[in-house]
């Protein structure tokens, strides 16, 4: 399955002044699959996992020597390492700590071996390494297929270009309009990790595809057992059950558990969030740029990684999911903003850890809310996000109105259409918000 990353990874392989690449991202959203894709373009390709090959650790222990790992790994797997024509691919990076240390050295020292790492929660990792890697590794996140990748997989590149390539002041045809929030429905109803996708795309058995979401949490769990010294497994279940549950809301510590400190549990949700399993939505004042300069850390909102999850972790059952007609999305808002949500994330650069916001205002006779605020070049843009075709406007208005915006936008299952200052786009076209338009 083509992946948008793909193209990233192309670029660095070609890029005469590249670093050492690390990737980054949670469990099972196809870190792996995509440097192996890449690694078909190189004479040679060699892949040591670090989990899977816990004694490979020993050759980082004595020495960080490039050359002399080098020369070990080839003893071991008996795969050349040329500069140029090798990559090499160090996976679950995190088991071995040294290694991480030994990339800059690689930099500095075999700059034309191209090499990359992978693995999960690596921010945790790297906040145990002083002064890792500065100029000298380059970070790639990575995230679960967006809807865009996924109408790709699923029907091939034709809805795609049709999307890229739409005119949003125009309506689309309804046919097509229809048949691609049929297939967003089924996206909310899997998500993007790429081993579901795949069981949809060969198929079409949804009931497959809940079977294999539910081992992918079950795998996502056990994983905690790992981080057991810094937090215990049962707050980081009760965390990760929690931030399902308050999906749309300002995030509550003591929904988590009630009887629980605060010490203990907002670690928890620091580790969820390092971990990609979690993307935290902080308040911005929203009056001007960078959005970050006027963020209020002690109000914010938090999302999962991926829609799948959440339905699994919500316990949807397909009986009740699946609509009779689609208008029935109305009482769905929740899921749509957290999708909305990670369409703005990846579809934004990929070098660098994005960040979300929303704006919020508490006042006894004028509460207001916008789902999401974005930057669009030097202009501040607040997105509202309705999961059916009705549904009051209020909070972008005076939105619009009090931080002078020249335009808000809306998000439902609307056909492309425009309202005073108000640009309205189907909910699928999420991931090109970022266009020129």
């Amino acid at each position: 399955m083509k992946r948008n990353i793909d193209e990233k990874l192309i670029n660095w392989k070609q890029n005469k002044n590249r670093k050492v690449l690390l990737l980054r991202g949670a469990r099972q959203v196809g870190k792996t699959y995509s440097v192996r894709k890449l690694g078909r373009r190189f004479t040679h390709f060699l892949e040591v996992n670090f989990e899977e090959d816990p004694e490979i650790i020993s050759f980082f222990e004595h020495s960080l020597s490039p050359e002399e790992i080098c020369n070990k790994l080839y003893a071991y797997f008996d795969i050349p390492i040329i500069d140029g024509k090798t990559l090499l691919f160090l996976d679950e990076i995190q088991a071995c700590p040294k290694a991480l240390k030994a990339l800059r050295f690689f930099y500095e020292k075999k700059k034309e071996l191209h090499v990359v790492a992978a693995g999960s929660l690596l921010e945790f990792s790297l906040g145990e390494i002083p002064s890792f890697g500065v100029g000298r590794i380059s970070s790639l996140y990575m995230y679960p297929m967006n809807f865009l990748e996924f109408i790709t997989a699923i029907h091939g590149n034709g809805l795609h270009s049709l999307l890229v390539e739409h005119n949003a002041s125009k309506c689309i045809d309804s046919a097509l309009h229809n048949k691609l929030l049929n297939s967003l429905l089924t996206y909310l109803l899997i998500g993007g990790l790429p081993d579901v996708v795949e069981s949809y795309r060969t198929e079409k058995d949804l009931h497959n595809c809940m079977k294999i979401l539910d081992d992918l949490l079950i795998t996502i769990k056990d994983d905690f057992a790992k981080y057991r010294n810094k937090v215990p497994i049962r707050i980081l279940n009760d965390t990760l059950d929690s931030i399902a549950r308050q999906t749309g809301n300002k995030f509550k510590y003591s929904e988590i558990a009630e009887n629980e400190p605060y010490h203990i549990i907002k670690p928890a949700l620091n580790l969820l969030n390092m971990a990609g399993l979690a993307h935290i939505i902080y308040h911005t004042s929203s009056n001007g740029l960078p959005l970050g300069s006027g963020t209020n850390h002690k109000k914010f909102k938090v999302i999962l990684f991926d829609t799948g999850i959440y339905q699994r972790i919500m316990g949807t059952k397909l009986k009740d999911f699946i609509p009779k007609n689609l208008s029935d999305l109305i009482n769905r808002g929740n899921l749509v903003e957290l999708f909305v949500g990670l369409e703005l994330l990846s579809s934004q650069e990929l070098f660098i850890k994005n960040q979300l916001y929303y704006w919020h205002r508490e006042a006894r006779s004028s509460n207001a809310e916008v789902d999401y605020v974005i930057q669009k070049g030097e202009r501040i843009v607040p997105v509202e996000v309705k999961s059916g075709k009705k549904g009051s406007m209020q909070s972008m208005f005076k939105f619009i109105d009090e931080k002078k915006s020249e335009y808000g936008i809306r998000l439902s299952q609307e056909n492309f259409s425009r309202y005073k200052d108000i640009r309205s786009f189907p909910a699928y076209y999420a991931s090109l918000l970022f266009k020129d338009f």
